[in-house]
């Protein structure tokens, strides 16, 4: 893939990732202000296996198109998250075939795992300083700045970042949501 083509991918993803960002706190907002009947949530609660399912399986393949693809091989810490995210949508497609929406207690905690290293990761990789980060930039490392698109602020552990708190999101909706009739 040549370098132009990664950029245009880079910039798609990246605004897709503040697109989702947006929506994600909109949906956690609205959540804890415990609204009677809200289209948005409504929404989200009525189709959250798909949408876990469609954005799971689209973190999970750009992951592979990144690093199989383009080359940009994962560090470790790109590694362990991507642990605790594949399993995510074989868990969503299962549930829709058997039309289980109780699969919060399944899907939470792989979530909260792979959310908490993305958090260290975001934190290292925006604060940290060079000696200081957990994988440094001498073997393969996300601190290379292999993406970094708006001003820097969308990166691959951002990316990351995004998908884990959308995806917790989309399960705390389907959890906590009761419209009142």
């Amino acid at each position: 893939m040549n370098v132009e083509n990664v950029h245009y991918l880079n910039m798609l993803l990246g605004a897709g990732a503040i697109a989702l960002q947006i929506l994600t706190l909109a949906a956690l907002v609205l959540l804890f202000l415990k609204p009677r009947e809200n289209k948005f949530l409504g929404f989200i609660d009525k189709h959250y296996l798909k949408l876990g399912f469609i954005l799971s399986l689209s973190a999970a393949l750009f992951s592979l198109v990144y690093s199989e693809i383009v080359g940009f091989l994962p560090c470790y810490l790109c590694w362990y998250q991507r642990i605790f995210l594949f399993p995510i949508p074989f868990i969503f497609g299962a549930a829709i075939w058997h039309k289980d929406r109780k699969i919060v207690k399944y899907t939470l905690p792989l979530l909260s795992v792979g959310f908490l290293i993305s958090v260290y990761q975001n934190f290292f990789y925006y604060f940290g300083e060079g000696a200081s980060l957990p994988c440094d930039a001498s073997g393969v490392s996300c601190y290379q700045e292999l993406v970094s698109e708006f001003g820097g602020y969308i990166s691959i552990p951002m990316l990351a970042l995004t998908t884990f708190a959308a995806l917790i999101a989309v399960v705390l909706v389907a959890h906590f949501y009761k419209k009142e009739d």
